[in-house]
């Protein structure tokens, strides 16, 4: 075995589970992938395009117990789909391009004590929270399809 995929193998482990062949291979992607945030679809078209012979529904058990294992965070996004990401200790927040999808995360200090001054200032205690903000992102393509995708304010998609 592999020494990164030894490595998987504990990781594994350390949470409780078996090292199965298609968990190492979910997780492995995640770890080596250049998108931090993955659906199930876009695993398996990864994983097929690889070789690898794993069905849908298998992936969405991995997924699953990785997030139950507390492994993975999954979020649902404006997309409807769900996507999951590492777990790694540090929050962040979301930026999220509703032409392409595409994700990207940011932490900003005074959002994040903005926050918690609205939550002090009604007497809450806080326990988690999530910020995504929905906009277009900077590339070309998504900046000149925005007016054919993205709604009128009150009504349906401009130009359709």
């Amino acid at each position: 075995m592999p020494k990164s995929r030894h490595l998987q193998a504990d990781h594994i482990h350390a949470i409780g589970l078996k090292a199965t062949v298609p968990r190492l291979k979910v997780l492995e992607l995640f770890k080596d992938a250049s998108r931090h945030h993955l659906s199930a679809e876009e695993i398996y078209r990864s994983l097929t395009s690889d070789g690898s012979e794993m069905s849908l529904a298998t992936i969405y058990r991995v997924l699953i117990q990785f997030e139950q294992a507390g492994l993975l965070v999954r979020h649902h996004f404006e997309s409807g789909k769900a996507v999951f990401e590492l777990k790694q200790g540090e929050h962040h927040d979301h930026l999220i391009c509703l032409v392409c999808g595409r994700v990207e995360e940011f932490c900003d200090d005074e959002i994040e004590r903005l926050q918690h001054a609205v939550v002090e200032a009604r007497g809450y205690r806080l326990h988690e929270h999530a910020l995504a903000l929905y906009g277009v992102c900077a590339a070309p393509e998504c900046q000149a399809r925005q007016d054919a995708v993205l709604p009128r304010r009150g009504g349906a998609p401009r130009g359709r």
